[in-house]
């Protein structure tokens, strides 16, 4: 993958893992001490509610305030100290999508970062074909039915924002992506007729890639497990990193972490999985589709 302002999006989604790691560990101290969110926030000249953004890795971190927090949880072990100040330091680097704060909203810039660190995404989709998988000319369609009244600058943005996002599939450390879309998704269709088989050609195509598995949920099937509707399971490679299952809504968004929550999820997407034709029979559905769209 490519540098963008000389940082990697491995680099910047890294940044986002690694406040959530010290931000967790922060919360460990602070409980372990038996220390109230309200007096810590005190301490560093603060609010309690600074204090809880903190410990979710939803903020920067200030060397300052670090230090003060460690002093306040009774860390005087320098190499502890040094680590979590080091840290601090790497979860402050900038992500490339920064750039691209004009049309991205703040609750999706977590998701951006978690997506760029993950060695494993797991998706299920049902409205349309998911945002990594999309060609410029359907995320085109896709931006412009969402948002109607953008001018074309706006759109050419968020596409192009879309499109930056789809290095992390064959970045240097290109996590595993499995997908699977409902056949709903593929049928709906975003653009004319050249822009859908565009799309169904792009699937098949990416599809073969070694850390791509793409799987279609047919109509033939029936009911199944994804009757909640569509989700993200992000995976990471770092062992005290839980797993995070991301739901995303009209304005906001949702990031479940809690074990029994997360293993909801995990049932239903191994069911799915399960459920839904190969990659290969897959292959076949979408080609299928290409003839009759």
């Amino acid at each position: 993958m490519g540098r963008v302002g000389d940082v990697t999006a491995a680099e910047s989604g890294g940044s986002v893992v690694r406040r959530i790691l010290l931000g967790s560990q922060l919360r460990r101290l602070r409980e372990t001490r038996g220390i109230t969110r309200e007096a810590a926030g005190y301490s560093i000249r603060a609010s309690e509610s600074k204090i809880s953004r903190m410990e979710l890795g939803r903020v920067s971190f200030k060397a300052r305030d670090i230090e003060d927090l460690l002093t306040l949880y009774g860390v005087a072990d320098e190499g502890e100290r040094s680590a979590l100040l080091g840290l601090a330091r790497e979860a402050n680097v900038a992500g490339w999508w920064h750039s691209f704060g004009d049309v991205l909203p703040g609750w999706f810039q977590t998701y951006i970062g978690l997506e760029g660190a993950a060695s494993l995404i797991r998706i299920y989709e049902v409205q349309f074909v998911h945002g990594l998988l999309q060609t410029e000319a359907y995320a085109h369609a896709v931006v412009t039915r969402g948002q109607p009244d953008a001018p074309r600058g706006e759109v050419d943005r968020r596409v192009a924002l879309r499109l930056e996002r789809q290095k992390v599939l064959v970045s240097e450390r290109a996590p595993r992506f499995h997908a699977i879309l409902d056949e709903a998704a593929l049928r709906r269709p975003y653009g004319d007729r050249s822009v859908m088989q565009g799309q169904l050609k792009h699937l098949i195509e990416i599809s073969e890639q070694p850390n791509i598995t793409l799987q279609v949920m047919p109509f033939s099937f029936g009911g199944h497990a994804g009757e909640s509707g569509a989700f993200t399971m992000l995976s990471f490679p770092e062992s005290d990193l839980s797993d995070v299952v991301f739901l995303e809504q009209l304005t906001s968004a949702l990031y479940l972490d809690k074990s029994e929550e997360v293993a909801q999820y995990e049932r239903v997407m191994g069911r799915l999985q399960v459920d839904s034709p190969g990659p290969e029979e897959s292959r076949d559905v979408l080609r299928e589709l290409l003839q009759v769209i």
